[in-house]
């Protein structure tokens, strides 16, 4: 009887592939193809119009000369840093508020989640009237006597704007990436401790932040990879400035390929934006990844 069973699950090897098939073909065609044309022409010379013509390493040595790329990527960076502090650690806080059993506790996290599920163009549209000189939060600052501020006409203030747009809509997302892991929490941990007379911050710390070392990997690689390559924001609000101050490698690569149709130097640009995302993940990974002990 086994040897029976087991040439019918030997016939039917494929069986797990046939399944996977649809998931990998939609892989090959939106991320994987595309993945191989843009190699292809972060070494050529492109322009749409013209036929593809191979140019070897002419438009990395280019990208080394060119000013605006070292900009993008220094905006890029300042992106990142302030990006994780409102996307890492307040959704955490977040979390533990609505981690409680309340009436309508579902209602406040899904309220909490829906800037999520909401368009980036309709949310950076929205924001640009609240921002803007005449808008709310402009009001509210005369109310108070500080004046009016160009949010995103201000070099100083376009990028924390921006910044504070993409935290805002994204962080419904790590709140219930860190409920499921607050969740996951064994509750006996969290009475032991309160029963040798920890207080909450010394849970917090000792506790809580332990368990979610895998959820804080999670929530770090997340954070710095939509920072890393942010785009909708920038396009609706500044358009990457005012001069340069809001331009993103995102940005800078959509400009060369769909306004200038140097379709084969925004590859290569695209190609730096990818090993640095790779680079990120990496040192994320190891800095963060549990020890067995």
């Amino acid at each position: 009887m086994s040897g029976l069973s087991g040439r019918v699950v030997g016939q039917r090897w494929y069986t797990p592939y046939v399944f996977m098939l649809p998931g990998l073909l939609l892989y090959v065609a939106m991320f994987a193809w595309p993945a191989v044309i843009a190699i292809q022409l972060a070494f050529s010379d492109y322009d749409i119009v013209h036929p593809i013509q191979w140019s070897g390493l002419d438009n990395f040595a280019r990208l080394v000369d060119d000013p605006r790329v070292w900009i993008a990527l220094r905006n890029s960076l300042l992106f990142v840093v302030m990006f994780l502090p409102l996307t890492v650690v307040a959704p955490l806080f977040l979390a533990m508020l609505v981690n409680v059993r309340l009436r309508a506790i579902q209602t406040f996290r899904m309220l909490y989640y829906l800037p999520v599920i909401t368009s980036m163009v309709a949310v950076a549209v929205a924001w640009k009237y609240v921002f803007n000189r005449e808008g709310v939060v402009n009001w509210l600052l005369q109310v108070v006597g500080l004046g009016p501020i160009d949010f995103l006409l201000d070099r100083h203030w376009a990028l924390p704007t921006v910044v504070l747009l993409e935290a805002w809509k994204n962080a419904g997302l790590f709140m219930m990436i860190y409920l499921a892991g607050l969740q996951a929490v064994p509750s006996e941990q969290l009475e032991a401790a309160t029963i040798d007379g920890a207080n909450g911050r010394q849970r917090l710390w000792h506790v809580i932040v332990p368990s979610l070392r895998p959820t804080f990997a999670v929530t770090l690689i997340l954070s710095m990879l939509e920072a890393m390559r942010a785009f909708e924001s920038v396009y609706v609000l500044t358009r990457g400035g005012p001069l340069d101050s809001t331009l993103t490698l995102g940005y800078y690569i959509w400009s060369k390929a769909f306004e200038d149709y140097d379709m084969g130097y925004a590859s290569a640009v695209g190609l730096v934006l990818w090993a640095i995302m790779i680079v990120l993940a990496a040192v994320n990974l190891v800095v963060t990844r549990r020890k067995d002990v």
